[in-house]
């Protein structure tokens, strides 16, 4: 491995005496990265007051396991990768439902996802259209595994990147990429599913093709 800078260097002897018992060498450890911290999990979670707690469960859960961190991997890694499993794992006790916020969420021409500014000129028929859309992928998500499904929420529906992925879970790049379009495509199985059991096959269809149904 390289050189380390003097920040990794200064975080290296912070860490030695945090996990001596120093709770002020911990403390600036926490000072460094709870803006980081907050902004990951408001980002996850999109309320603000959900992101402060997790955010102190963090810290905690930081804290009863700074003994067990074996610096393999930088203490930003490690605390960023706490936030986001104690963000899935709340979303987990939801169930997903009121967490995962698709307002604007569509899939595009090539089956990936993507973020759509609602057009206000939507007649009644195509925003009820879109409402079924959003309802379907929650729908749809339940019915893919959690490997699967955390990827997904972390890229298409949180915007984080392939490497931010990457750091977070722990897993290689090329896993990520692969679970990410294995994924997208399982969720485009679930969601033909249930179009086919509510009928609606046709209708997007039609409307994906540009023609009234």
């Amino acid at each position: 491995m390289g050189n380390k800078t003097p920040a990794e260097q200064g975080n290296k002897i912070l860490i030695s005496k945090a996990k001596q018992g120093d709770m002020a060498a911990f403390e600036e450890l926490i000072l460094q990265h709870e803006k980081i911290v907050y902004n990951v999990a408001l980002r996850m979670m999109n309320h603000s007051e959900d992101a402060k707690d997790i955010s102190q469960e963090v810290f905690i859960k930081a804290y009863r396991n700074i003994t067990n961190f074996d610096e393999r991997s930088t203490f930003s890694t490690w605390i960023y990768r706490i936030t986001v499993n104690t963000c899935i794992d709340e979303m987990r006790k939801r169930k997903g439902k009121r967490n995962l916020s698709l307002d604007n969420e569509l899939e595009d021409e090539e089956g990936t996802w993507k973020q759509e500014i609602a057009d206000e000129g939507d007649t009644p028929e195509e925003s009820l259209i879109r409402k079924e859309e959003k309802s379907e992928i929650l729908m749809a998500l339940e019915g893919i595994s959690e490997d699967y499904k955390t990827v997904f929420i972390l890229r298409d529906i949180r915007g984080l990147s392939y490497e931010e992925i990457a750091e977070v879970t722990g897993l290689a790049l090329g896993t990520v990429k692969s679970r990410i379009s294995r994924a997208r495509n399982h969720l485009k199985e679930e969601i033909f599913k249930i179009r086919e059991r509510n009928g609606t096959n046709s209708r997007h269809k039609n409307r994906k093709e540009g023609r009234n149904p």
